[in-house]
């Protein structure tokens, strides 16, 4: 089973169309939303849907906010702990 961290990873190049390797040079500090172009508003409803089917999880409306979208950091706990409760 691949890590969260890699399969994100993969996710946020897929949905987004990063370059190759972009998203491995990704911290838990780097800026999402309102720092990469790729990521705006229409591509938000992409990624979460992606998430979920590929980490096999199920993410609520209710649990969308500015903060989830922050930072990789944020959205990579986000998808561990849903990773975890499944």
């Amino acid at each position: 089973m691949h890590s969260t961290d890699q399969l994100l990873r993969r996710i946020l190049t897929d949905v987004l169309g990063l370059k190759a390797g972009q998203a491995d040079g990704f911290t838990a500090e780097t800026g999402l939303f309102g720092h990469l172009p790729e990521l705006d508003s229409m591509a938000v409803a992409g990624l979460l849907t992606e998430m979920e089917d590929r980490l096999d999880i199920v993410i609520e409306d209710d649990e969308i906010d500015g903060e989830l979208l922050e930072s990789f950091g944020s959205l990579l706990a986000f998808a561990e702990g849903k990773r975890a409760e499944s």
